[in-house]
């Protein structure tokens, strides 16, 4: 259903009264038509009458129409012949998307992603302003030397595993890290398309051209200093005013089971915290069974580190007869007052933040539930001590409610028999919760949780197939699509995902917005519209400086790498530029080098590769690309020009 205000139909007329001047001043029907459907998409997109899925879908199936009655409007070619108009679908770009996406789910299936995330926390902590940094230039590096939609694509796991750990919404992640992995295609002339595709075409230009005038070409570094310029100014400019343009977004907990303590603070009156402390060799817990801590202390201990390797957590770990060991690293679940005096008592070296159980009782994987007794349980008459419920089934009783009465860690609930309809709230790992609705003696009544089934078992095969992916990207010349499809395909065959999670794992939004504007971009190169474009703009600039012909360039190049491809932009303004800069007596390769790095400037508008890729999972909107995209990219010419001109 269209939603419709008065600021959108204002909008909506002022769109088509310069849509009908545009119309007067352009050479051909052609040009007219394009320009007002370009017109009609940037409409769209920017005040969101639809979705933006939807509104690319939309103008192209426009484009298929007026093409297939091109002789009764008129024109003297359809816009996009019939046979192209859905090839965008099986595209290199789209293909390519769709592949890193699985390979991606793959990574992280086994648990890859996850130690990478726990990794950055590790060495940044968990504050905005110290992550953001962190991932966006890691991403931006690995971006310097594959495609930066696959190096997005590999660490969007990533990043939701900091945003579920941190709290930090992903609307504050995403954007970061994906306009960093953008920049980071500037850093060498192997980073994005539009610079590999860079000295063909120099050579191509230099056909035409006397041997004095000849450019020579770009060396793998030649634009390593100013993309390391773009990339630090991206970071830069998200660590001191990320909190301005930003989407604010509230964060979206995977279920009531990652963020529950508020449920049950509210419910039960439960007040406990997740903490992590050391035993040193001094403490007077050295040398006690874990049975005798927890009743003294009146906390429970719900993983436990031994040692280096010995890590304890779940069914078949942790039991109350474990003995705690000099240098223990305990996890425990308790109020912070109770913590605080058993600190204090033991002589425990209280940590700030989560770092041994980081992964391990995240909130994908961890967290506090609900479980009721039925009347048919066979736990019925018997206490959780009788069953050695946390060795046994993997839950760690915290709170028992029975009667309208909360019974807490500290009032003997491991020794009371159970009953019918006693209701348990414990701390477990959500792959034992599972195991525990298909169990009789068990209601499960916190239902909404991660159902993650990570295969660490997996890792070499995974590895494997993602390491033969980026080779060939890498080494060799095989087509971007099927180096990565060889990869997803791999990880399917190998049984790292089940075609099902390989599904899943798309996002299809993405795929469909991507998909539907291929056809544009198409009908913009070939009705000779881009062209008109570049040749009035610059037609206006005879007699100025170089640098004002040189940021016109890259301007023009900004405005078509938003509205086609970044390859078709550079092919169609490199030309260009090059007979710009010699009838101005300019350098014609700085000029064709100002093309390429400008069509990377593509963060006004969601439809970069790499912006539709996170659009989804953020929830961005239009309008949040335009707010923090829209100073990005003054800031990306203004940082371009600067380094430019410093260096040629």
């Amino acid at each position: 259903m269209l939603n419709i205000s008065t600021k959108t139909i204002v909008a909506a007329s002022i769109f088509l009264l310069v849509g009908l001047a545009v119309a007067y001043a352009v050479p051909s029907i052609e040009i007219a038509v394009v320009m007002g459907i370009l017109l009609l998409t940037v409409f769209l997109f920017a005040f969101e009458v639809v979705g933006v899925d939807v509104a690319a879908v939309s103008i192209m199936v426009l484009l298929g129409l007026i093409s297939s009655f091109s002789d009764i409007l008129g024109l003297a070619q359809p816009l996009v012949p019939p046979s192209e108009l859905f090839r965008g679908f099986s595209s290199n770009a789209v293909m390519s998307i769709i592949a890193v996406m699985i390979i991606g789910a793959g990574l992280d299936k086994t648990g890859l992603m996850g130690k990478v995330a726990g990794t950055i926390l590790k060495l940044a902590g968990r504050t905005e302003s110290r992550i953001i940094p962190a991932i966006s230039g890691t991403v931006g590096f690995i971006s310097s030397f594959m495609q930066n939609v696959g190096a997005a694509a590999l660490f969007l796991p990533v990043v939701s595993r900091i945003s579920s750990r941190t709290g930090l919404p992903m609307s504050r992640l995403l954007m970061p890290m994906g306009f960093c992995a953008i920049l980071g295609g500037t850093i060498t002339m192997v980073g994005s398309s539009p610079l590999i595709l860079l000295n063909d075409l120099i050579l191509t230009s230099n056909k035409a051209l006397p041997p004095a005038q000849q450019m020579a070409t770009w060396s793998l570094f030649s634009v390593t200093p100013i993309g390391i310029a773009l990339l630090t100014s991206g970071i830069a400019y998200f660590v001191l005013a990320g909190r301005f343009v930003l989407p604010g977004g509230k964060h979206d907990d995977i279920s009531k089971g990652t963020n529950a303590m508020q449920y049950f603070k509210e419910l039960y009156g439960l007040d406990y915290g997740l903490f992590e402390v050391v035993v040193p060799h001094d403490s007077p817990l050295v040398g006690k069974l874990l049975d005798e801590v927890e009743q003294q202390g009146k906390v429970r201990v719900i993983a436990a580190l031994r040692g280096s390797e010995d890590l304890r957590v779940g069914p078949g770990g942790l039991a109350r007869d474990i003995g705690i060991e000099p240098n223990s690293v305990l996890g425990i679940l308790a109020a912070p007052e109770r913590l605080e005096a058993f600190v204090e008592e033991n002589q425990l070296e209280l940590r700030d933040d989560m770092e041994t159980f980081a992964e391990s009782l995240a909130s994908s994987k961890a967290g506090i539930a609900e479980v009721v007794i039925p009347p048919a349980s066979d736990l019925v008459g018997k206490s959780a001590r009788d069953v050695w419920m946390r060795k046994t089934y993997g839950i760690a009783m915290v709170a028992l409610h029975r009667g309208g009465e909360t019974l807490r860690e500290g009032d003997g609930i491991r020794n009371l028999p159970l009953q019918a309809g006693d209701a348990l709230i414990v701390h477990t790992t959500w792959e034992a919760l599972s195991h525990l609705e298909k169990d009789k003696n068990f209601v499960v009544i916190t239902t909404e949780y991660p159902h993650e089934e990570l295969r660490p078992h997996k890792v070499v095969p995974a590895l494997v197939f993602f390491g033969i992916a980026l080779f060939m990207l890498l080494f060799t010349n095989v087509r971007l699509s099927i180096a990565l499809m060889t990869g997803a395909i791999g990880m399917i065959l190998s049984g790292v995902l089940r075609i099902e999670e390989a599904y899943h794992a798309v996002s299809w939004k993405s795929v469909f917005l991507l998909a539907s504007l291929i056809p544009l971009g198409l009908a913009v190169e070939t009705s000779g519209t881009a062209a008109w474009i570049a040749q009035q703009t610059l037609s206006l600039l005879g007699g100025v400086p170089h640098w004002v012909l040189q940021l016109a360039i890259a301007i023009l190049a900004t405005f078509f790498t938003l509205v086609m491809s970044n390859v078709g932009a550079t092919v169609l303004l490199v030309p260009l530029a090059v007979n710009i800069a010699i009838g101005a007596g300019a350098n014609p390769a700085v000029f064709a080098l100002t093309v390429a790095l400008a069509t990377s400037n593509s963060f006004f508008l969601p439809t970069h590769q790499v912006n539709a890729l996170i659009m989804g999972p953020a929830g961005y909107r239009v309008s949040d690309f335009m707010r923090a995209g829209g100073v990005m990219t003054i800031l990306f010419l203004t940082v371009l020009m600067l380094m430019l001109n410093l260096i040629y």
